[in-house]
């Protein structure tokens, strides 16, 4: 079961702390992010894990290395300074070879409570190409982007003044993709983000959905990681276990 692990971002929400430090590497509890989200993973079955890397991708490399600390194989796709963004990072990493046939993606500054090989077991038993995880917001953590239908995301749009009726759930930030649609939806050596992308199948009728009962939280904003800190203080056993 393969993850890719989206961090090749500036995080420039997050300067000055991330022009010389990786959003994914800032410290939570004093432990590097990138610590908590690969435990996580490891923990919950996941194998292989692809990092998309960008600016200051050397030193994740330098903290995560082959993956062996967490009984994971991770390999690397490197944007370098020429960043494409969270979809043509993932055909930069199609084009490399690095993934395989389905795959979830995560941010690499989400902290989930959901199981990802649930999420990546679900998505194998439905006919649609893609699955989204979605949380019902009501718009009280970011603004609520999706029309969930059952089973099957109707809508997905973001920054829309005012709501479509019905749009109360939220993309949660866990995806789940087969490698064909990275192919044939994602142009190669240009730059695109994932939100078209998904907007795009759920028109076509083609993203699933899956609704998650806990909440999400990032570490993107300085209101984000204040939250995670808060979550973490109040469980002492989580942070002595990493």
């Amino acid at each position: 079961m393969q993850c890719v692990i989206l961090a090749g971002g500036l995080g420039t929400r997050m300067w000055p702390e991330t022009r010389t430090v990786p959003k994914t590497l800032l410290p939570i509890a004093g432990i590097p992010f990138a610590t908590w989200q690969l435990s996580w993973l490891a923990e919950s079955g996941i194998d292989s894990v692809v990092y998309c890397v960008g600016h200051l991708g050397q030193q994740i490399r330098d903290h995560v290395g082959d993956g062996a600390a967490w009984g994971l194989s991770v390999r690397y796709v490197d944007e370098g300074d020429d960043l494409r963004g969270t979809a043509g990072a993932l055909r930069l990493a199609h084009d490399q070879g690095a993934l395989e046939a389905d795959f979830l993606v995560l941010y690499g500054d989400s902290w989930l409570q959901v199981d990802p090989p649930q999420v990546l077991r679900a998505a194998r038993e439905r006919r649609e190409p893609a699955l989204m995880t979605v949380f019902r917001n009501d718009g009280r953590w970011d603004g609520s982007n999706v029309v969930l239908e059952g089973t099957r995301v109707a809508r997905y749009a973001k920054g829309l003044d005012p709501l479509p009726a019905g749009m109360r759930w939220i993309d949660y930030g866990l995806l789940a993709f087969r490698r064909e649609v990275i192919e044939d939806r994602v142009p190669a050596a240009w730059p695109a983000d994932l939100a078209p992308v998904c907007g795009g199948l759920a028109d076509d009728g083609l993203l699933a959905g899956l609704e998650v009962s806990r909440r999400f939280y990032e570490i993107g904003s300085v209101a984000g990681r204040h939250e995670l800190e808060t979550l973490f203080a109040a469980r002492p056993e989580a942070v002595s276990r990493h």
